[in-house]
């Protein structure tokens, strides 16, 4: 087994525990989360998945600004932050950043580098950050960011030969649609629009 193939494990195994600390709303997802993107930052940065790779850097400092964001709520979950959806407005905004995002960042990708599969890979990106972002923030819509771009990473995983990754986003799949109904059922009623 190779340095590479180990190092993809790991990270695997890194983010599976990030994004299941996440459904439970637990802070110590964050720093879990750090270790996780570092080592997929490498590895991205090899597959010359390079939407990816920068995808990762970024995710270094989401997760840093996660974990701080969660950090002023109870020590050891976030529970005081509230799970709040977005506005109908903040919803098409959204929309509007990730189709202008990965179309630029597409033809940027295409133009400008060797990268394999640029209009995918830069729509996973943008969308990863948006759901990010709004991971951060506790809004309940990144859920659904994170099942479509699961759902998508897994072909272009898939496509690239990086199994134990493609089966990574298949697991992560399941559980953003377990981490959305798990946020849903601890908030209730008690979701509100902000």
């Amino acid at each position: 087994m190779s340095i590479d193939q180990i190092l993809e494990i790991a990270g695997v195994i890194f983010t599976l525990l990030n994004v299941y600390l996440l459904t439970k709303q637990r802070i110590l997802a964050w720093p879990l989360g750090l270790i996780g993107v570092s080592i997929y930052t490498y590895i991205f940065y090899s597959a010359q998945l390079y939407s990816d790779f920068i995808l990762h850097i970024v995710y270094m400092i989401l997760n840093a600004y996660g974990w701080w964001y969660w950090s002023t709520g109870k020590q050891d979950t976030s529970e005081d932050i509230p799970v709040t959806t977005l506005s109908v407005r903040d919803r098409w905004s959204w929309i509007l950043v990730i189709i202008g995002g990965f179309l630029i960042w597409g033809y940027a990708m295409h133009t400008w580098t060797d990268a394999a599969l640029p209009y995918p890979d830069a729509f996973t990106t943008v969308t990863s950050l948006v759901a990010q972002y709004l991971l951060a923030r506790k809004k309940i819509e990144n859920w659904i960011l994170w099942i479509v771009v699961d759902v998508v990473a897994i072909s272009i995983y898939s496509y690239k030969g990086l199994y134990p990754t493609s089966f990574l986003y298949t697991v992560l799949l399941l559980l953003s649609i377990s981490g959305y109904i798990s946020w849903l059922k601890n908030a209730g009623r008690s979701i509100k629009e902000a």
